[in-house]
């Protein structure tokens, strides 16, 4: 891997927590279509598309596609009327003092968020401008467990993907910034985001700037030596 050069975040649930505001819009449609669903099972569409939730929200039931496009249409505008509230309080503990470290480093910073409402949080958070590039789910036309998003969010920075470190809270994230070949921190459960190369349980409150890279380059050491065919 290149010498880290950038920061890629996810948003939610990296930068901002907006699961709830998911929940209750996917909740309200489930609701009026008769489908259960519960919290827990708003956590099976972390990290992933708007249409993969939809598949996922079904759990195998199909429905013609023009009533797909109406029901993503109706969650989104119950979403988009909801995340009217957020507001910069919303920035997740830790979060602009981690921003402000890294920029003062020199790191590039960016966002690379399956939501398609990705500006709208950022413009809300106060946080529109803190970024040299915004991935979001218009960017690329295959999304997340996919590496696309990643590998074109650096391209935007003018980087290979192995000089980013990529911050993910979802399992099919992980596995898109670990296929594009980037570094990846996960934020939450060794369940969830255990394959990344360095875990922070609770969020960038858990670390610094210079903790972490110590951690990345700690974790890069330790998987040479284990690829190392002399070993």
């Amino acid at each position: 891997m290149a010498e880290i050069a950038a920061f890629i975040f996810d948003l939610d649930g990296v930068i901002t927590d907006t699961a709830v505001y998911h929940y209750r819009a996917w909740k309200r449609l489930a609701d009026e279509e008769g489908i259960p669903f519960t919290r827990e099972d708003n956590e099976a569409l972390r990290g992933v598309s708007r249409r993969e939730s939809l598949n996922r929200l079904l759990k195998g039931r199909e429905i013609p596609e023009a009533d797909a496009e109406a029901w993503m249409a109706r969650k989104n505008a119950y979403y988009r009327a909801l995340i009217r509230e957020i507001t910069p309080a919303d920035i997740l503990p830790g979060a602009l003092a981690f921003l402000d470290q890294a920029r003062a480093r020199g790191l590039a910073l960016a966002i690379g968020s399956a939501s398609r409402n990705t500006k709208d949080v950022l413009r809300s958070l106060g946080l529109l401008d803190a970024f040299d590039a915004i991935g979001d789910g218009d960017s690329v036309a295959r999304t997340k467990p996919a590496p696309d998003l990643f590998v074109w969010v650096a391209g935007r920075l003018d980087l290979p993907p192995g000089a980013c470190v990529v911050f993910e809270d979802a399992e099919a994230g992980v596995e898109a910034a670990l296929t594009a070949g980037a570094y990846c921190v996960g934020i939450g459960p060794a369940e969830r985001v255990g394959r990344a190369h360095v875990r922070l349980p609770t969020g960038l409150s858990d670390t610094t700037v210079d903790a972490l890279l110590d951690q990345l380059a700690s974790a890069r050491r330790q998987h040479l030596e284990i690829s190392d065919p002399r070993n």
